[in-house]
């Protein structure tokens, strides 16, 4: 099954963490319409605009493996409605695909993941709907060993 032309089930929903404590983190079919929903408004056409592969590197998550990553306990990761996604094959940087996503893609949220002020180490993307997208640009930064978040300027 796909998720979409560029992103496999298999890809969505892997989790060394799941398959280390053997959790399961099979999404139902609300979560699979979620995932569509974003890998469509968000994912391909950044993955167009791009020219390369773009790095998955956590898309759904279950509850227990939110739980046992500790995950926001809100995340949307849990509805299938965020991706993690990374510059690792090098097409276009993680703060090129952050600017593209901010000025020419509808989103939820999106979250500029640590790094520095050049560069994101990965960037957290949401979608809900046309409707309900917030269009909130967050960054992360580490706190006295915890995450905060900000907004981005």
């Amino acid at each position: 099954m796909k998720i979409s032309k560029h992103i496999s089930y298999k890809e969505a929903t892997f989790s060394a963490t799941a398959i280390r404590k053997g959790i399961d983190n099979i999404p139902n079919d609300y979560h699979i319409q979620n995932m569509k929903l974003i890998a469509e408004k968000v994912f391909e056409p950044l993955r167009e605009w791009a020219g390369s592969p773009i790095a998955v590197n956590s898309f759904f998550r279950s509850e227990a493996l939110n739980r046992a990553i500790k995950g926001a306990s809100g995340s949307q990761h849990m509805q299938g409605r965020a991706i993690d996604i990374d510059d690792t094959f090098g097409g276009k940087s993680n703060k090129e695909m952050f600017e593209y996503i901010v000025k020419h893609l509808d989103f939820d949220q999106i979250i500029w993941e640590f790094g520095d002020d050049k560069n994101p180490d990965w960037i957290h993307v949401s979608y809900v709907s046309e409707d309900q997208n917030r269009k909130a640009i967050l960054r992360a930064k580490k706190v006295n060993g915890k995450t905060h978040y900000e907004k981005f300027v």
